[in-house]
């Protein structure tokens, strides 16, 4: 069975977007995975398709519809779905690769794309939305976010990169960012290659590849060496 995504939005004309190119879109041309993006304002009740009101309380803005909402939800994931309702929010848990993993080792996602202020919380409540942040950023809305995470996960299942260890080394998949990478010219600007690259030691190699992995990781995230066991 493929991996099925469903994308509740205002502007379905976003998709497929750049998952139609590259890896995603290849795998999705091959049936790998499928994408249906789904207009939340084809379920409002009211001639203007309204999908949105003032916030409760007062305040700038207009927050999405509880009602409105739902039934887009509901005809997108029906009883016995077993996809994760994401919703794309910068206020939710931080998507790390972790996750991605175990998205792109599920059945796919019902991924619902807030816009305005926000999302009435009844609905998230009511319909159990994993709210999801793919950064600490305000975007206009969350169909950057869904592409974003939608080419996070797509790669990972099986078929979609010719080699499947690719993934294996990059960042955050152990934990650390990844070694740098170099190929020829041997010489480039007057910069060589690293000479243990080129030595034909891997045993060498891989501790070069670990420290520098841990270099870059200490300058740049040292939140995540915290449960590394650093080389000797």
């Amino acid at each position: 069975m493929s991996f099925s995504a469903s994308v509740l939005t205002l502007y379905p004309e976003m998709f497929p977007g750049a998952l139609g190119v590259s890896l995603a879109g290849r795998a999705l041309e091959a049936g790998t995975w499928s994408l249906e993006a789904i207009q939340i304002r084809d379920f409002a009740t009211d001639r203007h398709r309204t999908v949105d009101d003032t916030p409760a309380g007062g305040g700038a803005g207009m927050v999405m519809r509880a009602d409105v909402l739902a039934k887009a939800i509901d005809h997108s994931s029906p009883p016995g779905d077993p996809r994760p309702r994401l919703l794309m929010s910068p206020r939710g848990k931080p998507l790390m690769q972790v996750r991605v993993r175990e998205l792109a080792a599920g059945p796919g996602v019902v991924i619902v794309c807030g816009r305005f202020e926000g999302v009435d919380q009844r609905v998230i409540d009511a319909r159990g939305l994993e709210e999801v942040s793919v950064g600490d950023f305000i975007l206009s809305g969350g169909e950057p976010a869904a592409l974003v995470l939608l080419d996070a996960v797509v790669r990972l299942l099986p078929g979609v990169m010719g080699n499947t260890v690719s993934g294996d080394e990059e960042s955050f998949e152990n934990g650390l960012l990844e070694h740098p990478h170099y190929t020829r010219p041997q010489e480039f600007e007057g910069r060589q290659i690293p000479e243990v690259l080129t030595s034909g030691n891997h045993q060498k190699i891989a501790a070069w590849r670990r420290a520098e992995s841990e270099r870059l990781t200490k300058e740049r995230r040292p939140d995540l060496l915290a449960a590394q066991p650093l080389v000797k």
